[in-house]
């Protein structure tokens, strides 16, 4: 029997639902400033989404585009401003950045309580200590999207492909503070398909079309692809080959429709974190 999908854009809706409901009723001011610098076409796709999740959501957002050639110190100086407007409770800087400016230096520019993308190296420390105030917002995405099939990791052996500081490490890290039993795997795993094999939760995020195919995925596994790729013919997928996985797993998430709603939906999570935060 094909696996069951897992409704990404489902979950998310609720997710959204939830903080409008918040913001509402707590009769909020918020406001997200995102910073755009050059013109990547799928970074402006990105920022588009999230003004139209801002604006459901009844949160303001305040874009800056800047050109390629803006400097490291401009970029900077921007942010500075940024960390003490009062109408701004949330800073993101959207990736990648050109090539000449760093992105290490960009992350610890932000403010700790307006880093709703929870890159400033404060935020990854309560993160590895699991006393977070925000969490990174696709590794928190997929945890919602466990709980919302309600599958306790707790015991399991989940496996995550990938050791990205954005999303492998951390999500990592939350199977972990859930009791997992967590493998990270990258280019340099040997025999791949054999610790994949195992997994009772596989999650992909490497940017590889097709990468995890039908033979490294455990009968009856849930999948989760976090890969957001285009294949030969410019169609959007991801890292897992799914229509041949989608025979073995027993939960699958899509591409589109699945991790990417997500993500979006726990950015305005944090936003509204980053509010109450302002409040205390």
């Amino acid at each position: 029997m094909a696996a069951k999908l897992i409704d990404g854009k489902a979950i998310s809706a609720k997710v959204k639902e939830e903080v409008r409901d918040e913001i509402k009723q707590g009769n909020l001011k918020i406001g997200l400033a995102v910073i755009i610098v050059g013109d990547d076409g799928a970074s402006r796709i990105y920022v588009n989404n999230k003004k139209k999740a801002c604006e459901f959501c009844g949160i303001n957002s305040f874009e800056y585009a800047l050109p390629e050639h803006t400097s490291e110190a401009e970029l900077i100086s921007l942010i500075d401003k940024l960390n003490n407007d009062a109408a701004v409770n949330g800073i993101l800087v959207q990736q990648p950045l050109p090539k000449h400016i760093n992105q290490s230096v960009v992350n610890a520019a932000i403010s700790p309580n307006k880093d709703v993308d929870a890159f400033h190296s404060e935020n990854v420390g309560h993160i590895v200590g699991g006393d977070f105030k925000f969490l990174p917002c696709t590794p928190a995405g997929v945890m919602r999207m466990l709980e919302a099939e309600n599958i306790d990791v707790c015991g399991k052996e989940c496996v995550v492909i990938g050791r990205s500081d954005i999303v492998g490490k951390p999500m990592a890290l939350l199977l972990l503070h859930k009791h997992a039993t967590v493998m990270i795997c990258h280019s340099r795993t040997k025999n791949l398909a054999e610790v994949t094999a195992r997994a009772d939760v596989l999650v992909s995020a490497v940017g590889k079309v097709g990468l995890v195919t039908a033979d490294m995925v455990k009968p009856g596994a849930v999948v989760i692809d976090v890969g957001m790729n285009r294949d030969e013919d410019g169609k959007l997928c991801g890292d897992v080959a799914f229509d041949e996985v989608k025979e073995v797993a027993s939960l699958i998430t899509p591409v589109p429709g699945g991790v990417g709603p997500m993500t979006i939906a726990m950015l305005m999570k944090n936003v509204l974190t980053a509010k109450k935060l302002e409040q205390k």
